[in-house]
């Protein structure tokens, strides 16, 4: 039996840690309540839910913010330029090889562009929501903007659903990953954003500073 052997390192801060948990719970609550109350329909569970999904939203904006910030002002796995990794992407286009393991520590360099594209479509989802808000219920930040004006209505529901299917998704996709590179590069993964802690293959690791 092949005998593995893995190197350690501390990469993600509890600042990022925290950020993660705070928003990766809110998208979960936001997709429930949503989802309920559309199988609810005209009832006042549903308007309840419809209240609660507001407030939830706001508490996700506040959550988006502040990675933003850490992505600036954070340790070098929490920054956005850890996540830029073009080059990396266009090689995997190039060879087709997309589920490969990661050999530096930090974000997936493959994954990192979904995360990327991920964000973009939570701070749309974001800002649909508040201009909903203000349509609908007449509240939020937005409200001086576009309180009450249903014309404007049509053009913020349709995308703001649609984000809605790409989030779900994302999670189960997320989720699937998460799963299948454990299985395939017996290395633990998920664990990395509750511990900070992150495993490589030594030998993934020694090819890396090779190059």
């Amino acid at each position: 039996m092949e005998h593995l052997i893995l190197r350690r390192e501390r990469v993600f801060d509890p600042v990022l840690r925290i950020i993660h948990a705070w928003n990766a719970l809110l998208v979960i609550l936001l997709l429930i309540t949503a989802l309920t109350a559309e199988q609810l329909e005209f009832t006042w569970q549903a308007a309840a839910l419809r209240r609660l999904h507001l407030w939830l939203g706001y508490l996700l904006f506040l959550g988006l913010v502040a990675r933003f910030i850490w992505g600036l002002a954070g340790p070098e796995h929490a920054r956005w330029s850890a996540l830029w990794h073009p080059r990396t992407w266009l090689e995997a286009l190039r060879s087709r090889r997309f589920f490969a393991a990661s050999r530096t520590f930090g974000h997936h360099p493959l994954a990192s562009g979904i995360y990327l594209l991920f964000y973009t479509a939570l701070a749309m989802a974001a800002a649909t929501g508040l201009a909903l808000a203000a349509i609908d219920q007449g509240r939020g930040p937005l409200f001086v903007l576009l309180g009450h004006h249903m014309y404007y209505k049509p053009w913020v529901r349709t995308p703001h659903e649609w984000l809605e299917q790409i989030t779900l998704a994302f999670l189960f996709a997320h989720m699937a990953a998460l799963i299948l590179h454990e299985k395939r590069h017996r290395v633990p993964i998920a664990q990395g954003m509750v511990s900070g802690y992150q495993y490589l293959k030594e030998e993934n690791v020694k090819d890396a500073e090779l190059d």
